[in-house]
Parts: C-alpha cells; sequence; structure tokens
C-alpha cells in the first residue's frame, strides 16, 4: 500500500485552480499571480508570452509564482510544466492582459441580461470579443475550499451574454469602451444570500454581532449528505416549476374543469396577502370571461401587466407562453383567432410559481386586459385560485444563507488571482439588520482586502433601490436605514457608491434598467480608480445649519448644480421638530443648497430626504445623477437593537 502511494505521488501531473483557462483574462500592470499543483518538490516553469517565471513545489506539491507585469494586450499563451515532464505541460491559449473586476453579491448582481431592459436588443448587440466574463458556479461549503466547483471563461457575444450579469456586462462594456483594454469580469453571486455568507469565518468571529451565529454553526450536521440532498431538492423544485406535473396542464386549464371549490381572489395582487403566506410551491389561477361581437375573428392580445416569477398562461386549455425568469418587459401574448369561443365563455388560466414569498399578478391594474386593437376588456377583479394541486416542493435546507459558506467554496478558491477591483450589489437580504450592516460590510471590505494582499484594492457598490408600495406619509423604513449603512461605508478607503435610488419599481425588487446600474458603477470607477475628470455621483448631504423657522442642507456636488430631475418642485424632503415627528416639507433650491421648511413645524431641528422603501424623490445634479439620501438625524432607527 505505501508503495502505491508513493507511486501515485511521484507520478502526479500538474494542475491548475479553475480560475485559469483558455480565453482568461490577466491583471495588467501588476506581478501577475499563478499556482497550482503537481509533483512535490518538482521545479515548475511557465510561460506567458516571452516571460518565464520559475518556482518549486513544496511538500504537498503545492507551488506559486508571478510574471513580471504586463500591459494590456495579447493574445498570449500560457505554458506551464514540470521541468522534468515537459511533454505533459498545460497549454492555455487567447489570453488577454487587462483589467479584471470580482462582481459579487445577490440576485440584483446576478440578475442576467436576458432579463434586463431592452434584452433582445441588447444581446444582439454584445460583439465584445475583448470582454470576457467567468461565472462561479454556486457553491456552498462549511470549510475552506481550495478550488471552486466549476466554471469556464467565455468571450462576451450574443451566444454568451445573455447569462451574464446584466449590471456586470454594462460595466464591463463602459470601462472597454472607455479605457479601451480588455476587461475580464469574474462574476461569483447567488440570490437570497446575506452578507455573512460572503466573509470567511475568521472575520466573522472579531465581531459580537457574527461570532454567535458563527459559532452555532459548528453544531450543525452540516455534512455532505446535507449538502448535496439540499442541491437535489432544488433540481426537484425547478423541475416542478418548469414542468406542470401529473397532467396538470391539461386538467386545470380545461373550459369544462369543475373549480366550484376553489377559492376567490381579487387580481392583480400578490398571492401571500391572500390567506397563503409564506406557502413556497404551485398555485393555479383561473377566470372566465365573455368577449363582445366585436373581437370575432380577430387575433386578441392579453396583457398579464406584471406577473412575479415564473408563470405559464393558458387560454381556453391552450398554452400561450411559459415565462421562465425573463420575458418581454410587457407580459403581453398574442391569442390567435381560431382559439377564441364567441358564444360562450373562455377560461384563462395561469400557473405560478411561489417562491421567497412572491407569486402573482402585481398592480397596476389597467395593465391586466385584453384587446383586439380596438376596445378593451380589464381583466381585474375576482379571480379563483387553488394551491396544492401538484406535488409540493420538497424541504429546502438553504444552507447558502450560514455564515461564511459561500467565501469557503465561491470566494477564496479565487484567491490571490489578479483583480483591478470589486463590484458588490447585495443588501436586501440585510435590510431587516440595517444597523448591523454598518459594521458587517465594512468588515467583508476589509476581509477581502487583506487576503487578496493587493492594498486597499477599489471597492464599488450599488446603494439599495427603491421598492415596494410608495407610503403616503413619512415614515421609518429597514431599506432606508441599509441604504445608510451603505452610505456611511465610504468612510472606508478606495471605496465608491452607485446610487440607484431613481431606477426601481415599487412591484419588482429585480429592477430591469441594468444598464444604468452599470454605467454609474462604471462613472466611478473612471473618475475614483482611472482618475479621469467627471462627474461620478449625484449631491451628497454635507452638513446643515438652521435657520429662522427652516433648515438649510448643504451639499458636496462635485462642482454640478442643483437640479430637479422632471423640473418640478424638489420632492422628497421631510421635515421635523424636537417631538420627533415628520411631515412633509417644502424645498427649494438656493445656489449649491436646499432649504427646507413646513408650516406644520416652526422649530425644525431635522431633515430627511428620500428616507423610505421606495420614496418619490426628484433631486440631481445637472449630469442627471441622483441625490443620495441622508439624515440630519440620528435618532435611534426600527433595526437598532
Amino acid at each position: 500500500m505505501l508503495f502505491c502511494l508513493f507511486v501515485a505521488a511521484v507520478s502526479a501531473q500538474i494542475s491548475l485552480p479553475k480560475v485559469f483557462g483558455d480565453g482568461m483574462v490577466l491583471q495588467r500592470d501588476i506581478k501577475i499571480p499563478l499556482w497550482g499543483k503537481s509533483t512535490p518538490g518538482a521545479l515548475i516553469i511557465a510561460e506567458l508570452g516571452n516571460a518565464k517565471a520559475t518556482t518549486k513545489a513544496d511538500n504537498d506539491g503545492k507551488w506559486m509564482l508571478h510574471f513580471p507585469k504586463f500591459k494590456a494586450g495579447g493574445p498570449y499563451t500560457l505554458k506551464i510544466y514540470e521541468k522534468d515532464k515537459p511533454n505533459e505541460a498545460i497549454v492555455l491559449d487567447e489570453i488577454l492582459i487587462g483589467d479584471v473586476w470580482l462582481a459579487s453579491g445577490q440576485s440584483n448582481m446576478e440578475w442576467q441580461v436576458q432579463q434586463a431592459k431592452d434584452a433582445g436588443k441588447e444581446i444582439a448587440n454584445a460583439n465584445f470579443p475583448q470582454v470576457r466574463f467567468f461565472v462561479v458556479d454556486h457553491s456552498k461549503e462549511i470549510k475552506l475550499q481550495p478550488d471552486i466547483a466549476s466554471g469556464k471563461w467565455e468571450v462576451c457575444d450574443s451566444s454568451s451574454v445573455k447569462e451574464f450579469s446584466a449590471v456586470a456586462y454594462f460595466f464591463a462594456r463602459k470601462i472597454h469602451q472607455d479605457q479601451n483594454v480588455p476587461v475580464g469580469i469574474i462574476q461569483s453571486t447567488w440570490g437570497g444570500t446575506p452578507i455573512e455568507a460572503w466573509t470567511s469565518r475568521e472575520m466573522l468571529l472579531t465581531s459580537p454581532i457574527t461570532r454567535e451565529n458563527t459559532l452555532a454553526t459548528d453544531t450543525l450536521t452540516l455534512d455532505r449528505e446535507d449538502l448535496v440532498a439540499d442541491s437535489l431538492s432544488w433540481v426537484r423544485i425547478w423541475d416542478i416549476v418548469y414542468n406542470p406535473q401529473n397532467n396538470a396542464d391539461k386538467i386545470f386549464t380545461a373550459t369544462d374543469y369543475d373549480d366550484a371549490d376553489w377559492a376567490e381572489i381579487e387580481m392583480p395582487n400578490v398571492l401571500k396577502d391572500f390567506g397563503i403566506g409564506s406557502y413556497e410551491g404551485m398555485v393555479w389561477l383561473r377566470k372566465r370571461i365573455s368577449l363582445p361581437e366585436s373581437f370575432a375573428g380577430k387575433d386578441l392580445t392579453v396583457s398579464l401587466g406584471h406577473p412575479e416569477m415564473n408563470y405559464s398562461f393558458y387560454f381556453n386549455g391552450k398554452e400561450i407562453c411559459k415565462n421562465v425568469w425573463y420575458s418581454d418587459s410587457t407580459h403581453s401574448y398574442t391569442i390567435p383567432a381560431g382559439w377564441v369561443q364567441q358564444t360562450e365563455e373562455n377560461t384563462i388560466a395561469v400557473r405560478v410559481a411561489m417562491l421567497w414569498g412572491g407569486g402573482g399578478l402585481n398592480p397596476p391594474a389597467d395593465e391586466l386586459y385584453i384587446t383586439d386593437g380596438n376596445s378593451s376588456i380589464s381583466l381585474a377583479g375576482n379571480w379563483l385560485y387553488k394551491k396544492d394541486l401538484e406535488p409540493s416542493f420538497p424541504k429546502i435546507l438553504n444552507y447558502q444563507y450560514y455564515p461564511t459558506v459561500l467565501f469557503n467554496s465561491m470566494i477564496n478558491p479565487l484567491i490571490p488571482y489578479g483583480i483591478k477591483g470589486y463590484i458588490w450589489y447585495q443588501g436586501e437580504s440585510n435590510a431587516a439588520g440595517a444597523y448591523n450592516y454598518r459594521e458587517l460590510f465594512p468588515m467583508l471590505i476589509k476581509d477581502w482586502r487583506q487576503r487578496w494582499q493587493q492594498g486597499n484594492l477599489p471597492f464599488l457598490f450599488v446603494q439599495l433601490a427603491n421598492y415596494m408600495e410608495r407610503k403616503t406619509l413619512p415614515s421609518e423604513s429597514e431599506w432606508a436605514e441599509l441604504r445608510e449603512a451603505q452610505t456611511l461605508t465610504l468612510t472606508q478607503p478606495n471605496t465608491g457608491m452607485a446610487c440607484a435610488i431613481d431606477l426601481g419599481e415599487d412591484n419588482n425588487i429585480h429592477p430591469g434598467n441594468k444598464q444604468e446600474v452599470g454605467r454609474r458603477l462604471a462613472l466611478i470607477a473612471n473618475k475614483m480608480v482611472y482618475k479621469q475628470d467627471c462627474v461620478a455621483s449625484g449631491p451628497m448631504f454635507h452638513d446643515f445649519q438652521k435657520e429662522e423657522g427652516r433648515i438649510r442642507i448643504h451639499f458636496n456636488n462635485g462642482g454640478s448644480a442643483l437640479l430637479t430631475k422632471d423640473g418640478n418642485k424638489v420632492t422628497g424632503f421631510a421635515i421635523a421638530g424636537n417631538d420627533r415627528k415628520f411631515y412633509w416639507a417644502k424645498a427649494e433650491i438656493d445656489g449649491n443648497d436646499i432649504v427646507v421648511y413646513s408650516d406644520e413645524v416652526a422649530e425644525p431641528v431635522a431633515v430627511r430626504y428620500a428616507w423610505a422603501d421606495n420614496p418619490e424623490c426628484n433631486l440631481v445634479n445637472s449630469e442627471g445623477l441622483p441625490a443620495v439620501p441622508f439624515r440630519t438625524d440620528d435618532w435611534k432607527g426600527i433595526t437598532q437593537k
């Protein structure tokens, strides 16, 4: 046995982590790191273009070397081999030298180009051979991993771009065009995940906020069988979501199906608000409608407004569409004239997946209708619904939410790949603990920078967009407090924030305009990283002073004028006195200041701007970039325990 082990060891093949591959982008202007495994003690020779580097493998076969600094360019070929085994060399081709950015976070960073606004046009025009993506596959582990589960470098074109991060793609495209260098994106994302999952165990143990939960995972049976079972559960869930079970699409869509025992529901609405609660599974909706004679013999158009999640739509038993995460933004579909019954009621059925509390047909009601092009019939009103008509979803353990599990498997294996910096879009999953995010977010930034050992690498991030129902009165907000925690993180060195307070949608946590998000991140990179002379962000609160019955707000405007986005009066400000009760305020632009007041508050002491889940606010600079939400008070918030 010992002899066999010895033979296996001495005949070990040289290998590289999966992040190295054909078509990759390596970071310019730094000593380029390269590492891997081989025969213990072997002399490793690596050649990149005309450069050569050597090193010796340690007793475990691990080795690391660095190439000298390269300017942007390529393509190059990389060749790595053991000195005694030149015929067993690894050869990688089509390598470019440029700028590499790590894109990470939850679903708004993961959201794909094919799910973004104008997806068809964007995909058709995606021809950027010097932009490359490496998408790290999902993986969760309780121990540090030496390599990722899988992934490969892909050239950005119309066939590959649709599944790339939309934010990262639009960021990379602008950087490539503005800086005229190859750009590589390493995308490591997972929707719905908290920041703790992306932070190392060692860093989490340094804070009383996270120490207890991190140590608690040591007592859990997070063995490989559990993790595999969790992954297999998701395989089964998506099988149910994408494939109607037990002929459900034939039975519950039929015009003569007896739905007398189904419950009524008012549409448009979110299903969870109607007695379904936190249910996860497939829900069926049905509605019968009579159409006027004027619709006879015509192709009709149905608009479902804003359906949430994955759904299928049926008309008189025939499938009209199957929406899988993305579709045309209007969610409008054609019903052939031959499928329409004029003398009888027509049956509409919608099969919708309820996941993560979503599912339903969202407002507004006037976007839910059927039309012949001349007149329309509203589909709003009473519908019927029923759950549990198909097999239930298997239990999901959601280990990806646990502390450090994504750092272990989706970040640690990438270290110390040479990068230019990070772009980050996350925070929705930490909104309920927004006050703690003041500490957790800087912890992650410090953690990653220390481990990469490339100094204070630029860390650019997106502030949460506006979302949820708009409130009629000033109120407290978890999302506003999370945005404040993000703004406070700008005190960390070499950080930049793209404000997205005007880009959200009230009924969609994944707003479609990822183009502007990526552009704003790239503006910050152009100014902060590439030292271009440009205005990269909107007005930011600097300080304030009390005047007679008013408060004057001073901004850091970057030399840009204060304006309103729509040309109307300034909106979004609230003001309070010592009673801490806020009222909507009048606000006037006075040069580079805003003067805020209200007839309801004789002696104001505090002002807030865009302080809501989904604020109505319109203050911008002359470049159209929005003012960053802020408050002048430090009163205890709803997430400060």
